[in-house]
């Protein structure tokens, strides 16, 4: 792994992977001590052997330097730019069906405001209120 990063030439490295509190996190802070790396751990994509493993590693490497991500922050910083027409579409079809509220926003604007044809068809159930 050391040799493939310094081929790279890059000094920034996103992380993920299981489990948070022994993979992750040496590597994490073995590539900052040893390699001089900036690490970006995406959190949401990592996962330990309980919350609070998780948790308490992601603490730890916070303290030591590495910056702590989602996915979705992933996703949208490599997209960078909306003008990036190339990757535009690929990108909004990732965040319209799985980035809960804000990929219901993408779809409002599609359909609202852009005026594209709504995804789905299917009629759903209207339930009635239910006294309190």
């Amino acid at each position: 792994m050391r040799d493939a990063l310094k081929a790279n030439g890059r000094n920034k490295v996103v992380v993920s992977g299981l489990w948070t509190e022994v993979c992750n996190t040496t590597f994490a802070l073995s590539a900052m001590l040893e390699g001089g790396y900036e690490i970006y751990m995406v959190a949401d994509a990592s996962g330990g052997t309980s919350k609070e493993a998780h948790d308490y590693a992601m603490q730890r490497m916070i303290q030591a330097g590495v910056v702590p991500m989602t996915w979705q922050q992933v996703l949208l910083e490599w997209q960078r730019d909306w003008a990036r027409k190339e990757t535009y579409d690929a990108v909004m079809a990732i965040v319209r069906e799985h980035s809960g509220a804000y990929g219901m926003g993408v779809d409002y604007a599609y359909t609202m405001v852009h005026k594209a044809k709504q995804r789905t068809t299917k009629q759903h159930e209207v339930l009635a209120p239910v006294p309190a």
